[in-house]
């Protein structure tokens, strides 16, 4: 603990935040080559730079792959690096690594099978056509809130992405220049280069029937039907421009600015408008530096790192009046919002109190940091004025942002029409909709039950934890959107039920401990892949890892009065492997899109190991409890 609590001190800013690494693979590597070539931003040093780490993640078969254990390689990660290395100009078709990542993309299915936003990507620079249509009409900006399917019915992250493309893709918008490569030879069949119905939309009656609905919608609103369409470009273009952050980008994403910056120039903004160019200035603004090599960060992750490691250390006995402490909670005081976002058009009646998730964000909070936040500056709230306001305008917000259903959603109220997941979107469940999920309703509980003198019996409590039963898988684990995953939605769960004065023997709960104790490895500890989120079933990862088997343990922890074989065990692998640097230090413990985008949170190995060794001292260590302690 103390070896810990020494490294997270000396990598804090000097700003009171600490800026670990948001790491996403290569795929944003490969982006912002294609993105400056694009641009004709001939920036040598980055380009050289990202060139060399998209190399340094090749497999020896000439793949690139999301997470270790995935079977062949990953097709799109592949086809984009190959892409991103060609226009780079630093590498050529003929060199080693060259042939061999297509040989594997062939091997793979081929160009034409890529992920439907890597394929937007192609046909935005001219390497594969776009399709007749989209699937959803840039018009559905137009329709009021009292409509039954509208804009604002998206989830917000949903809406960064979508917007640009609508824009897009209505007007069919290419940009080739004299150095674009051409990707003819990576199709399987030359006879797929030429279909303009390449995103293979699988259009349903039921999906058929919703889009016909929208367009009726559409027309039934306006006066003017020949100028519905220029407004509805005129409408996307305004949202996005009334989104971007003092950095530039585009709701801190990098794939919404991106397509954000694609989509300003298909509307006549010139390569030098100083919008997008301080969009791209903002993007190399996230730039991270990973054992030496260049990584273009999908975002910043410092609110996030930060709230987690203020709450870790004061766990671990560093006082809140600690110069560590008080830096970190003076910057997380100074991130906490003040203005309306989208938040507010479902949530109409509670003022800004909440966090975001990267260093500029000031637009998007989402739940589960202000309630990291919150725990995080819970003691300074107890005797500073400014503290209390903050505690007081988040625990507001975190209240009025519980669903209908009783769980909590990551970034708006309600978003969770099951009619949007008919529309044919690849990866549509993780895009259109911000459902309650398990792990973020947890958390919730977890931060009332421990920080507040809420109970089970208050009403939001209490609804919670009845839909938190809903969940439960047959195995007794829950699913967790945002980690990796059954195990990580089982620790939040088991957490908050504890924290909510839920029994440790209420039949939920023990199934679930029972769970946990069936998937305990051998040495130890526990491990998950991340085939379970794409198989939606739990697939063991073969070895342990320090973030899984913490959050494992300290579910056991919070539910168990004394400390069990599996504990003990547990913390014996946590301090046995706490120095080891193998391939499990820097597997995935976070998920964006199942199949499609993991994070490796480089902080999560400090935060996670700390919280549950501090916990277990105060439980049972310092009673002289647990053959640990003996």
């Amino acid at each position: 603990m103390k070896r810990i609590i020494e490294s997270v001190r000396k990598n804090q800013a000097s700003d009171g935040s600490w800026n670990y690494p948001f790491e996403t693979g290569v795929s944003t590597d490969a982006y912002m080559i294609i993105l400056l070539r694009t641009l004709e931003i001939n920036d040598e040093e980055l380009i050289r730079s990202l060139v060399d780490r998209i190399l340094s993640k090749q497999e020896e078969d000439g793949s690139w792959k999301l997470f270790y254990d995935e079977d062949g390689g990953n097709l799109t990660a592949t086809v984009e690096s190959y892409y991103a290395l060609l226009y780079s100009g630093y590498r050529k078709k003929n060199d080693q690594e060259m042939v061999a990542a297509k040989r594997q993309i062939l091997s793979l299915g081929g160009i034409e099978n890529v992920h439907m936003f890597a394929k937007i990507m192609l046909a935005l620079t001219g390497q594969y056509k776009w399709p007749r249509f989209f699937p959803i009409p840039v018009e559905i900006i137009l329709l009021p809130l009292s409509f039954p399917i509208n804009f604002f019915d998206f989830s917000v992250y949903g809406r960064a992405n979508l917007t640009p493309i609508m824009i897009l893709a209505n007007k069919k918008f290419s940009l080739k220049t004299k150095q674009s490569p051409s990707l003819l030879d990576l199709y399987r069949s030359r006879e797929n280069a030429d279909r303009d119905d390449y995103l293979n939309w699988g259009f349903s009656n039921e999906w058929r029937s919703l889009f016909s609905f929208i367009q009726n919608g559409v027309k039934a609103i306006s006066d003017l039907p020949s100028n519905i369409h220029s407004l509805a470009i005129k409408q996307a273009e305004k949202y996005m421009v009334d989104r971007i952050e003092q950095d530039g980008t585009f709701y801190s994403y990098f794939s919404s600015t991106f397509l954000m910056i694609f989509a300003l120039l298909s509307l006549g903004y010139p390569k030098s408008h100083p919008l997008i160019t301080h969009a791209v200035k903002g993007l190399k603004s996230m730039a991270s530096t990973i054992n030496g090599h260049t990584h273009m960060q999908y975002t910043t992750a410092n609110v996030w790192n930060t709230n987690l490691i203020s709450y870790a250390l004061q766990a671990a006995g560093i006082s809140s009046k600690d110069p560590t402490i008080q830096k970190a909670n003076h910057y997380l005081l100074l991130r906490q919002h003040v203005r309306y976002g989208d938040w507010a058009i479902h949530n109409p009646y509670s003022l800004p109190g909440g966090w975001g998730f990267s260093n500029i964000n000031t637009l998007n909070p989402d739940v589960d940091d202000t309630t990291a936040s919150l725990r995080a500056i819970c003691q300074p709230a107890e005797s500073d004025f400014s503290y209390r306001q903050a505690w007081e305008r988040g625990i507001n917000w975190i209240f009025s942002m519980q669903n209908n259903d009783g769980g909590w959603p990551a970034f708006e109220k309600n978003v969770n029409k099951s009619l949007l997941n008919i529309i044919p979107i690849e990866g549509g469940e993780y895009l259109l909709t911000d459902p309650s999920s398990p792990d973020l309703t947890g958390r919730t509980l977890e931060f009332f039950g421990n920080f507040t003198n809420l109970t089970k019996n208050h009403p939001a409590i209490k609804k919670g934890l009845n839909w938190l039963r809903t969940m439960q898988e047959e195995n007794g684990s829950w699913y967790g959107r945002w980690g990796i995953c059954y195990i990580y939605g089982t620790w939040c769960v088991i957490t908050g039920m504890m924290a909510a004065g839920v029994s440790p023997n209420h039949q939920p709960v023990q199934k679930a401990l029972n769970w946990l104790r069936d998937i305990q490895n051998a040495d130890g500890g526990w491990g998950e892949s991340c085939k379970s989120d794409i198989n939606r079933v739990y697939t063991p990862l073969g070895a342990s890892t320090t973030t899984h088997t913490a959050w494992a343990l300290d579910a056991l922890i919070a539910a168990s009065d004394q400390p069990t074989p599996e504990i003990d065990s547990g913390i014996k692998f946590l301090l046995a492997s706490s120095k080891n640097e193998d391939w499990t230090k820097n597997y995935p413990k976070g998920q964006g899109m199942a199949g499609g985008f993991y994070i490796h949170y480089h902080s999560y190995d400090y935060i996670f190991p700390l919280l549950t060794l501090s916990h277990y001292r105060k439980k049972y260590w310092d009673k002289g409890t647990g053959s640990l302690s003996q």
